[in-house]
Protein backbone atom coordinates (compact mmCIF):
# COMPACT_ATOMS: atom_id res chain seq x y z
CA UNK A 1 0.00 0.00 0.00
CA UNK A 2 2.78 2.42 0.77
CA UNK A 3 4.31 1.31 -2.46
CA UNK A 4 1.41 2.46 -4.56
CA UNK A 5 0.63 6.18 -2.22
CA UNK A 6 4.43 7.28 -3.18
CA UNK A 7 3.80 7.64 -6.64
CA UNK A 8 0.67 8.85 -6.40
CA UNK A 9 1.58 11.65 -3.75
CA UNK A 10 4.63 12.44 -6.30
CA UNK A 11 2.44 12.73 -9.78
CA UNK A 12 -0.12 14.57 -7.64
CA UNK A 13 2.08 17.56 -6.58
CA UNK A 14 4.14 17.44 -10.26
CA UNK A 15 0.73 18.41 -11.18
CA UNK A 16 0.00 20.50 -8.56
CA UNK A 17 3.17 22.46 -9.60
CA UNK A 18 3.21 22.48 -13.38
CA UNK A 19 -0.28 25.05 -12.91
CA UNK A 20 1.62 27.53 -11.17
CA UNK A 21 3.73 29.24 -13.48
CA UNK A 22 0.24 30.06 -15.32
CA UNK A 23 -0.84 31.57 -12.50
CA UNK A 24 2.63 33.79 -11.63
CA UNK A 25 2.36 35.11 -15.56
CA UNK A 26 -1.34 36.01 -15.31
CA UNK A 27 -0.31 37.97 -11.96
CA UNK A 28 2.91 38.80 -13.81
CA UNK A 29 0.67 40.33 -16.70
CA UNK A 30 -1.50 42.11 -14.26
CA UNK A 31 1.41 43.80 -12.71
CA UNK A 32 2.82 45.17 -16.25
CA UNK A 33 -0.41 46.18 -17.51
CA UNK A 34 -0.68 48.26 -13.94
CA UNK A 35 3.21 49.48 -14.29
CA UNK A 36 2.51 50.80 -18.04
CA UNK A 37 -1.23 52.10 -17.52
CA UNK A 38 -1.65 56.06 -19.06
CA UNK A 39 1.94 55.04 -21.61
CA UNK A 40 1.95 55.13 -25.03
CA UNK A 41 4.55 52.20 -26.81
CA UNK A 42 6.75 53.55 -29.39
CA UNK A 43 9.00 52.51 -31.92
CA UNK A 44 11.56 49.67 -30.38
CA UNK A 45 14.85 50.56 -29.53
CA UNK A 46 18.31 48.44 -29.58
CA UNK A 47 19.92 49.89 -26.80
CA UNK A 48 18.99 52.26 -23.78
CA UNK A 49 21.52 54.76 -21.90
CA UNK A 50 22.48 53.09 -18.13
CA UNK A 51 22.46 56.38 -16.86
CA UNK A 52 18.65 57.31 -17.57
CA UNK A 53 17.43 53.89 -15.31
CA UNK A 54 16.04 54.64 -12.11
CA UNK A 55 15.09 51.43 -11.53
CA UNK A 56 14.57 47.53 -13.16
CA UNK A 57 11.56 45.23 -12.26
CA UNK A 58 11.88 42.27 -13.35
CA UNK A 59 8.76 39.14 -14.21
CA UNK A 60 9.19 36.03 -15.83
CA UNK A 61 9.40 36.86 -19.01
CA UNK A 62 9.50 40.68 -19.04
CA UNK A 63 12.36 43.55 -17.38
CA UNK A 64 10.96 46.56 -17.25
CA UNK A 65 13.65 49.62 -16.77
CA UNK A 66 12.26 52.58 -15.47
CA UNK A 67 13.44 56.29 -16.08
CA UNK A 68 10.76 57.92 -14.22
CA UNK A 69 6.40 58.38 -13.78
CA UNK A 70 6.84 59.33 -17.64
CA UNK A 71 9.80 56.83 -19.01
CA UNK A 72 9.49 52.90 -19.27
CA UNK A 73 11.11 50.82 -21.30
CA UNK A 74 9.74 47.43 -21.75
CA UNK A 75 12.08 44.32 -22.39
CA UNK A 76 10.91 40.73 -23.25
CA UNK A 77 14.58 38.72 -23.52
CA UNK A 78 15.16 35.92 -25.63
CA UNK A 79 15.37 32.94 -23.14
CA UNK A 80 13.96 32.25 -19.89
CA UNK A 81 14.95 34.89 -17.10
CA UNK A 82 12.82 33.10 -15.01
CA UNK A 83 14.83 33.78 -11.66
CA UNK A 84 13.56 37.39 -12.14
CA UNK A 85 10.08 35.44 -10.80
CA UNK A 86 11.86 34.81 -7.69
CA UNK A 87 12.90 38.16 -6.86
CA UNK A 88 16.64 37.24 -7.81
CA UNK A 89 19.55 39.84 -8.50
CA UNK A 90 19.83 40.61 -12.50
CA UNK A 91 23.38 40.85 -14.06
CA UNK A 92 23.14 42.13 -17.56
CA UNK A 93 26.85 41.78 -19.29
CA UNK A 94 27.58 44.96 -21.61
CA UNK A 95 30.58 46.50 -22.94
CA UNK A 96 29.79 49.92 -23.17
CA UNK A 97 27.72 52.37 -20.57
CA UNK A 98 24.44 51.51 -22.59
CA UNK A 99 22.26 48.45 -22.24
CA UNK A 100 21.58 46.70 -25.60
CA UNK A 101 19.94 44.05 -27.50
CA UNK A 102 21.72 40.99 -27.86
CA UNK A 103 23.62 41.48 -24.32
CA UNK A 104 23.74 38.79 -22.25
CA UNK A 105 21.93 38.81 -18.66
CA UNK A 106 21.83 36.20 -15.77
CA UNK A 107 19.89 36.05 -12.48
CA UNK A 108 21.64 35.41 -9.36
CA UNK A 109 20.38 33.98 -6.08
CA UNK A 110 20.34 37.26 -3.66
CA UNK A 111 21.85 34.51 -1.00
CA UNK A 112 25.48 32.92 -2.10
CA UNK A 113 24.88 34.53 -5.61
CA UNK A 114 24.37 30.55 -7.32
CA UNK A 115 23.38 31.66 -11.12
CA UNK A 116 19.50 30.61 -11.84
CA UNK A 117 18.93 31.26 -14.80
CA UNK A 118 20.09 33.66 -18.06
CA UNK A 119 18.76 35.03 -21.74
CA UNK A 120 19.85 37.44 -23.94
CA UNK A 121 18.07 40.73 -24.29
CA UNK A 122 15.47 41.98 -26.84
CA UNK A 123 14.46 45.02 -28.49
CA UNK A 124 13.69 48.00 -26.14
CA UNK A 125 10.72 49.48 -26.41
CA UNK A 126 9.74 52.93 -24.76
CA UNK A 127 6.70 53.53 -22.96
CA UNK A 128 6.01 57.25 -22.39
CA UNK A 129 3.37 59.36 -20.52
CA UNK A 130 1.88 61.96 -23.36
CA UNK A 131 2.18 65.08 -22.16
Amino acid sequence: MIRFALPVLILGACAANAALPQKTSNRDDAKIARALEGLTAGAPQDCIDRTRVGEVRGYRDTILYVGGRNKIWRNDPIGSCSGLAQGDLLVVESMSGRICRGDRASTRARLGGMLTSSCALGPFVPYTRAK
